[in-house]
């Protein structure tokens, strides 16, 4: 049985709400503009949460970092909704901790195919082959794919999912530098914007999850071209 997943939206159309029910009746929309939202959330499954970057009580960056800090959305997929395709706005989102951000107005389309190409935080993109085609190993570091988790010395490592599937793709191919360019076409998927910037946000956080559980950094910045997973010295 496919594991339920639920949207989390701060915008109040009626309208939106009534082509999500429509078109996907198998997902439950909340809608609620604070941090005390969360309660209202099932206890299992998958949410993916579409912030508004003006809301009527607070910003929604700091919706967002509300979001991010609580124990019950911590692993929610999070998108800004943003105004404009400026830059800086684009990195004030992504540092706030957004996953990733898409340009309103919004539509029922639209969230619906970024959630499927999320693919409810399951499959990873031209799955790394692995041992059995389920399990990839770089040192002390074993990915499961099949079970979407990372451990390091057999301690669980929480990433989000665009973390773990950059993680994985540097381990199927170590010793290979990779351009953001690079990145951004291997691991984007259809409906989903990716820019560099996001790239090194996600780079920085891979590394920053890692160095807390004891990982030594095994991503390397080449100077002018890009990132490399060097081989674990025997």
């Amino acid at each position: 049985m496919a594991e339920p997943v639920t949207i989390l939206l701060t915008s109040t159309d009626p309208a939106l709400v009534a082509s999500l029910n429509k078109l996907r009746p198998d997902l439950a929309v909340v809608v609620a503009a604070d941090a005390s939202s969360a309660s209202a959330l099932p206890a299992n499954g998958s949410t993916f949460a579409f912030i508004d970057w003006l809301l009527p009580d607070l910003s929604g960056l700091e919706l967002c970092r509300m979001l991010r800090n609580n124990a019950a959305t911590r692993a929610a997929h999070l998108t800004m909704v943003l105004e404009s395709h400026d830059a800086e706005v684009r990195r004030r989102a992504l540092t706030a901790g957004a996953d990733d951000y898409i340009v309103g107005p919004l539509s029922a389309e639209v969230l619906i195919g970024r959630i499927d190409a999320a693919g409810h935080a399951s499959a990873l993109p031209d799955a790394p082959r692995g041992a059995g085609g389920s399990r990839l190993r770089h040192g002390e570091l074993v990915i499961d794919l099949a079970a979407f988790q990372v451990r390091f010395q057999g301690r669980l490592i929480a990433l989000r999912p665009s973390e773990l599937r950059l993680l994985a793709h540097f381990v199927e191919f170590p010793d290979q530098v990779f351009t953001r360019e690079n990145l951004i076409r291997r691991l984007s998927r259809e409906g989903e914007t990716i820019d560099e910037r996001t790239v090194d946000v996600w780079i920085g956080r891979l590394r920053r999850a890692l160095r807390a559980q004891g990982v030594p950094d095994p991503l390397r910045t080449v100077r002018s071209l890009g990132y490399v997973l060097d081989s674990p010295i025997a």
